[in-house]
């Protein structure tokens, strides 16, 4: 009867996991997909605990309470800011879990595994692996706790494809060889080591398309892991989760005019500034007062958020500064990037954190045509998706990468805390032009400032 129960409650678990993916295309439905995805999630873990192959549940029982406290304690403590960094670690967990899983499905049965399921391990540990310590690089640069930038060396992408070569060499041994241990642990290092040098020379600037991979990486390893152990509400969410996660990535890509290759064998970011055209000029610095009086008798302000608002965690300073300027009759939108921030999303979930409404955030596409009837764009801390010389330097790293095109502005006030340059090491010619204002300082504390003068003006 269990067994029945089980499968029924993997066959619910399943639906509730697409319905719930469906819904997050539109945030009117997106709470309602997240909450149908953790029904599901309950009742997989239900129908898991009820399997009659279970032995004893102390290991069991003893997981979940260590496991619900630190994810209850990690859900109030980390602030909104450092999600980028949470989901990183959170693609760690997941696919070390998976890895574990393999090495003590492999530890068992070994060569008596059987064709199949001995392949399904094999991704499982490989990718599994990769995953983890790429993840952790990741989360590590996101917060500083390792440099930004690529970090590179002479042959590095050699070295790199010479180590995957041999993990691959190693899986296809094990395959033909099923009792080889020594080539399965040699799997195992290897793809921790290529792992962690995967995500060394992608410099933070890339993040959001490195957390996608991961994230798809991460979903192909549990789908392995369903194969391997015969779970099929694994191999459903896990393949969800691996090909939405490519899918995204490749879009990212698209919005940045890059490849996929491109963004992890790139070094993006190491080369200096090539090919920026600044024409000589200097950067105008405005006063406070100026841009307040700016923004106070504007009919249109659009204010782009970027990485700068999440590291000075400024998005309710933002969002009170739009009501007060809405209360003097001016109409505000804000303009969002696909690749702004340091993870798929990560500007739309701070300003929904701040109860900005979602008919005030337009995607690029929407607000590019709008920028000539602008009188006031507010950049706040965005750099490379608002430089033009993707749009008109061939000779630009970024060229072609579509851009927010707040330069077409009747005038542009940029919130910087100070003239140093972006992640991606350009210059940006817009900070040049003459009708942009630098204002510098802390984007919290200018916001906080600009929130009063605008009240007075």
């Amino acid at each position: 009867m269990t067994h029945y129960f089980t499968e029924f409650s993997y066959l619910v678990a399943s639906i509730l996991f697409i319905l719930g993916m469906k819904s997050l295309s539109h945030p009117d439905t997106a709470r309602r997909g997240m909450q149908m995805a953790e029904v599901g999630m309950l009742l997989a873990i239900i129908g898991t605990l009820l399997n009659r192959e279970i032995v004893s549940y102390q290991w069991i029982v003893a997981g979940l309470i260590i496991g619900s406290l630190i994810g209850g304690a990690i859900a109030q403590l980390v602030p909104m800011t450092a999600l980028p960094q949470q989901t990183a670690l959170s693609h760690a967990f997941g696919a070390f879990a998976a890895c574990l899983v393999g090495i003590a499905e492999y530890h068992r049965h070994g060569a008596d595994l059987g064709e199949f399921k001995l392949v399904a391990i094999n991704i499982e540990v490989l990718l599994g692996a990769l995953t983890t310590t790429g993840s952790l690089v990741a989360s590590a640069k996101l917060q500083e706790i390792l440099p930004g930038g690529p970090m590179t060396f002479r042959g590095q992408n050699v070295f790199n494809l010479s180590i995957l070569a041999i993990a691959l060499g190693a899986f296809g041994y094990l395959c033909a060889f099923p009792g080889a241990a020594v080539a399965f642990y040699l799997m195992l290092a290897v793809a921790f080591v290529f792992g962690f040098m995967l995500v060394m020379p992608i410099a933070a600037a890339d993040m959001p398309v490195v957390m996608s991979l991961l994230n798809s990486y991460a979903g192909l390893a549990a789908a392995a892991t369903g194969f391997a152990i015969d779970n099929n509400v694994l191999i459903i969410a896990g393949t969800l989760n691996g090909f939405s996660g490519f899918m995204l990535s490749v879009l990212m890509c698209k919005a940045m005019n890059r490849s996929i290759t491109n963004v992890i064998f790139g070094a993006f970011g190491s080369g200096g500034s090539e090919g920026a055209i600044v024409n000589g000029g200097e950067m105008r610095e405005v006063g406070l007062e100026d841009a307040a009086t700016q923004m106070a008798y504007a009919r249109q302000v659009v204010f782009v958020p970027g990485y700068g608002m999440a590291t000075a965690q400024a998005q309710h300073v933002v969002s009170e500064l739009s009501d007060v300027l809405e209360q003097k009759g001016v109409t505000v939108k804000f303009a969002v990037h696909p690749v702004a921030g340091r993870m798929p999303g990560h500007m739309n979930v701070l300003l929904a954190e701040a109860n900005v409404p979602y008919e005030q955030l337009y995607e690029l596409e929407q607000i590019n045509p709008d920028f000539p009837n602008t009188d006031v764009s507010i950049v706040i801390g965005a750099n490379d998706v608002v430089n033009p010389d993707a749009r008109d330097n061939p000779a630009s790293p970024i060229a072609g990468m579509p851009i927010l095109e707040v330069d077409r502005s009747r005038s542009v006030i940029v919130l910087k805390r100070g003239k140093g340059k972006g992640f991606s090491g350009l210059e940006n010619p817009l900070f040049f032009k003459e009708n942009t204002g630098m204002l510098y300082g802390d984007a919290k504390d200018s916001l906080a400032k600009l929130v009063i003068a605008v009240r007075q003006a």
